[in-house]
């Protein structure tokens, strides 16, 4: 950006090389601008600054005066329109024989004066901040959703309720069943539980879904102090964890894309799908180790063995490692869900 100076000097330069002989273009070319550019400084007279912050804008010939904003404040100000937008008030103004403003210009009045806010006894929007669990061990965060399984026909369906520990994603709950409800969940909550056998967690997060929000689960989680977290409205993505489980399981190579025969099938499906997840299946982000190894604790022994073998290795021979590293065999300590997102809210 060119100052106002460095604008004034350059016309200078400009209008002495076209004196010399040089024309306009070859001058403008010289310098960096182009001639429309030219054209629009020198007809700015001395006033080059543009529409800069600092730049001194005159006074519209059309605005209204201070008396006629003063009077648009009055009206908004009186009580049978403290409630009301400038969209209600300029119509029932206008009924009334009475012009003082467009309603554009209401809002900006008010706008101007900070009262362009919230006018109704109506609760405003919110803005809510995004939920982050940060855990370090097993059954401190479950995470829970439910998802559809296709039926034998077109529009039938079937639930799965799914819960996962956040830190090692063990599925320690699930059930399929033919309704969706929030004591269907409660029984899923509480089985986990008792399959656990174990410490209950300390928070239990989802998304905003009724059968989350519903009383059996609600008691259920207050009966064992478990403290209910849950997902922003309408963002599909602040419970990821549990998203990630539904996509592997629609995408398992069994999984009966035409649908499940019945009920039974489902479930006896489920079963040998959380069967092969927790126990067979190396997890990306546990370093390879199943979510059933990371949850029993055996992950630490099992990194450790790989690391001492690729060392062994190494030192056998030392001209296939070029830079000097193994792989990084270092278990996960800390999980964080939602990690990296701004306004974080921390639990």
């Amino acid at each position: 950006m060119i100052s106002s100076s460095d604008r004034i000097i350059a016309i200078e330069l400009i209008e002495q090389a076209h004196v010399s002989g040089a024309r306009y273009f070859v001058a403008c070319k010289e310098i960096g601008i182009s001639v429309r550019t030219l054209e629009r400084w020198k007809n700015k007279g001395d006033n080059v600054s543009d529409c800069r912050i600092g730049s001194i804008h005159p006074t519209p010939p059309n605005a209204l005066s201070e008396q006629e904003r003063q009077a648009v404040l009055e009206v908004c100000h009186k009580e049978e329109f403290s409630s009301l937008p400038p969209a209600q008030i300029v119509p029932i103004l206008a009924d009334r024989g009475i012009y003082l403003a467009s309603e554009s210009t209401f809002y900006r009045i008010l706008a101007a004066n900070g009262e362009n806010k919230h006018r109704s006894r109506s609760k405003p929007p919110q803005k809510r901040e995004v939920t982050k669990h940060e855990v370090s061990g097993p059954n401190q965060v479950w995470v829970t959703d439910i998802s559809w399984l296709r039926g034998p026909v077109k529009g039938l369906f079937y639930y799965l309720y799914f819960v996962m520990d956040l830190y090692s994603r063990k599925i320690v709950g699930f059930e399929v069943y033919e309704t969706e409800s929030s004591k269907h969940l409660a029984d899923v909550v509480q089985k986990a539980t008792l399959r656990e056998r174990t410490t209950t967690p300390q928070i239990l997060h989802s998304d905003n879904g009724s059968p989350m929000k519903g009383s059996d689960l609600l008691e259920l989680c207050y009966s064992l102090g478990i403290v209910n977290t849950y997902s922003r409205p309408r963002v599909s993505n602040d419970n990821a964890h549990i998203e990630a489980i539904f996509k592997t399981v629609k995408y398992c190579p069994t999984y009966p894309y035409g649908g499940f025969k019945n009920l039974d099938t489902a479930r006896k499906w489920t079963y040998e799908f959380v069967d092969g997840y927790n126990t067979y299946h190396r997890h990306s982000a546990l370093n390879y180790v199943t979510p059933g190894e990371k949850h029993d604790g055996k992950d630490l022994a099992i990194l450790q063995q790989r690391h001492e073998l690729y060392c062994k290795t190494q030192l056998a021979n030392p001209n296939r490692w070029i830079n000097a590293k193994t792989r990084n065999w270092t278990p996960t300590e800390i999980t964080i869900m939602n990690a990296g997102r701004k306004d974080q809210k921390v639990a």
